[in-house]
């Protein structure tokens, strides 16, 4: 089933190389949407790669639930604010189904401190039926936190979040900032 999904080039992807399990095979849609993903999670966000979600998707992880592409477009470009350096140390996707499953850890520097952080996590890509992006979860150690006050906290950072990181409105201010 082709899902309209352009080739990596056209959105200007970077990571291409998409590693996977032994037995786990990508279609080339599947390529784009992970490579699209990874560039996200490196810090290398851009308005081509993010019209592959939908407008009412969801990105979430133990600090977030940002629904809406006002919401979690402002995590993705909030990465290249907060992180002076971003090195993915492994990735590796897991299963092809939906959601698709990646292994993924990545090496974090606090923007202005210094602090060095890596983080483990399983990613999971969820599709809708256009082949569009519906959900993305960024699981911690595998997990992400359930309670009502981590849930509070986590949709306040999804609120405050954008009122501090300015998305780019169009394709001009986009590469303005090098993406």
């Amino acid at each position: 089933m082709s899902t309209g999904v352009p080739p990596p080039s056209d959105l200007a992807i970077e990571n291409t190389n998409i590693k996977t399990a032994p037995g786990v095979t990508l279609t080339s849609e599947q390529n784009t949407i992970v490579g699209s993903i990874l560039d996200l999670f490196a810090g290398r966000p851009s308005l081509p790669k993010l019209a592959l979600w939908r407008d009412d998707a969801t990105f979430t992880d133990p600090i977030t639930i940002a629904t809406g592409r006002d919401r979690y477009a402002a995590q993705w470009y909030g990465l290249q604010s907060a992180f002076s350096e971003i090195e993915r140390l492994h990735h590796e996707v897991k299963d092809a189904g939906n959601p698709m499953l990646m292994d993924l850890k990545t090496r974090y520097v606090v923007k202005g401190i210094g602090k060095e952080q890596t983080i483990q996590s399983v990613v999971a890509i969820h599709l809708d039926e256009q082949g569009k992006i519906s959900k993305v979860e960024d699981r911690w150690d595998g997990k992400l936190p359930d309670g009502a006050i981590s849930n509070a906290f986590r949709h306040l950072n999804a609120v405050t979040v954008p009122k501090m990181i300015n998305v780019p409105k169009n394709e001009e201010e986009d590469a303005k900032r090098g993406n």
